[in-house]
């Protein structure tokens, strides 16, 4: 491998381990197998008020193992796992799959993918998402940007009073998935993080908030100086936070605030949600669900991008697609299970979705406050008030208050409440100021009208 290797495994041999398994399964009488034989190393650092806190460097491997008996689809299955890579330890957990496996009842959606969707070997050859940039971070020099991170937050302002630390992570991973139907491919994955929260105190009233950045390759992590005084900035923006009156109006969503929007759809279009029918999503394709010019689309194949994969948790192949276009719903998130309960393929989305990017023709943030015009900006969530089934949608924030499209003050302990469907086809305007966060790509959002609880 052309770049710095330092798993303690080589590929071919996790191949050879899945290799074990398949055949262990074969001597169990398993119908079907699958299994998955990965490890990963890395290094984590937090600092807090400038002295090292915790440094952990973690090496972690482990198998998982899973066993069919029946046709397919429609069998009985198991599944077990084991951080022991011996040939003995491989046996027992095939068997301990495979024991569970005899004791369970047949489910007629259970089994292996379609061999139809599996990622094809000349498709994955040719496929580099250059997902793997090793970062050999020594623990001095982790210490050594944390630290830099929080100065530069505490330089801001002698209000910055307290931190609850710097963190740096270097994460390194590798796996190979292998299936009793020929499929076996794999590969190494890094994921490098910088964050920060500090505190900030004004007579007596304490505001805090926080930054963080996420990367594949190392040189692309922030700057430590500039996420620390960005993530500084905002906590001092925060104080003299006051409620508000109970009112009725726009709500403009942060990047990070959109991108957890955006999640909840993404839960209400997902196969265990649509098959429990406790989704308001069911049955919703081909019918507008956001606003007129909202699209989203799903990029699995971006290179260096945090949530890009060749192929599903099942070997499913993914590929680009069109999820809403133009509003309308084109498309759920299912794998092998979720689509043979509701009579449909698999979307390639055993494990979840694969860089959602939201379309954003709107203006840049300033130009998003404009548009908002008098109303609520919010900046952070809290709770978990989102009723998948009716699409309420109730939960505590923060944020600022914005009159002439214009901050004019910070607010808190006020609660934002709507219904999903409402609010999403209340769409204004995506902006511009498009962020990533996880597997979302998104900008912020502003919705037309929202309950706003207050005093």
């Amino acid at each position: 491998m052309p770049k710095e290797y330092r798993f303690t495994y080589a590929p071919a041999q996790l191949e050879e381990f899945a290799q074990a398994v398949l055949a262990a399964a074969r001597r169990a009488g398993a119908s079907a197998c699958e299994c998955e034989v990965s490890e990963g190393y890395g290094l984590s650092v937090t600092v807090r008020k400038d002295e090292a806190e915790t440094i952990e460097h973690n090496r972690d491997k482990g198998i998982g193992v899973t066993i069919y008996f029946g046709e397919r689809p429609g069998a009985r299955r198991g599944h077990a796992s084991t951080s022991d890579f011996s040939a003995a330890a491989i046996i027992s957990t095939v068997e301990a799959a495979a024991a569970i496996a005899r004791k369970t009842a047949v489910d007629d959606c259970a089994g292996p993918p379609e061999p139809t969707e599996l990622a094809r070997a000349p498709d994955l050859r040719k496929l580099d998402l250059d997902l793997f940039h090793p970062w050999n971070l020594g623990t001095e020099e982790a210490i050594r940007i944390a630290r830099r991170t929080e100065r530069a937050a505490f330089a801001l302002s002698p209000k910055i009073s307290n931190s609850e630390g710097a963190s740096v992570s270097a994460q390194h991973s590798q796996f190979v998935f292998a299936n009793s139907l020929g499929f076996m491919h794999g590969f190494p994955a890094s994921r490098h993080t910088l964050s920060l929260s500090v505190i900030a105190e004004q007579g007596g009233l304490m505001q805090r908030d926080d930054w963080y950045s996420a990367e594949r390759v190392p040189g692309k992590v922030a700057n430590p100086e500039a996420l620390g005084a960005y993530a500084g900035r905002r906590a001092l923006a925060r104080l003299g936070a006051r409620k508000i009156k109970t009112c009725q109006v726009p709500v403009l969503f942060e990047a990070p605030a959109a991108a957890g929007l955006i999640g909840s759809f993404v839960s209400a279009a997902s196969g265990g949600s649509l098959y429990r029918k406790s989704s308001f999503l069911v049955d919703a394709l081909g019918k507008p669900v956001f606003a007129k010019g909202v699209g989203i689309e799903e990029r699995p194949h971006e290179p260096r991008a945090l949530a890009s994969t060749p192929f599903d948790d099942e070997g499913v192949a993914t590929r680009t697609r069109s999820v809403v276009r133009n509003g309308v719903l084109q498309g759920y998130f299912l794998g092998s299970y979720s689509a043979r309960k509701l009579g449909m393929k698999s979307t390639g989305s055993a494990g979840g979705n694969h860089n959602l990017v939201v379309s954003s023709d709107g203006p840049d943030l300033p130009g998003m406050l404009k548009k908002l015009g008098r109303g609520l900006f919010v900046t952070d969530m809290m709770g978990h008030g989102t009723n998948l089934l009716t699409g309420d949608y109730s939960r505590g924030a923060s944020g600022y208050w914005v009159e002439n499209g214009v901050i004019a003050f910070p607010v808190e302990e006020i609660t934002v409440a709507g219904n999903l469907k409402d609010m999403f086809l209340g769409i204004a305007a995506v902006g511009s100021d498009v962020l990533a966060r996880g597997s979302f790509r998104c900008g912020s959002i502003l919705v037309d009208n929202m309950t706003i609880a207050g005093e």
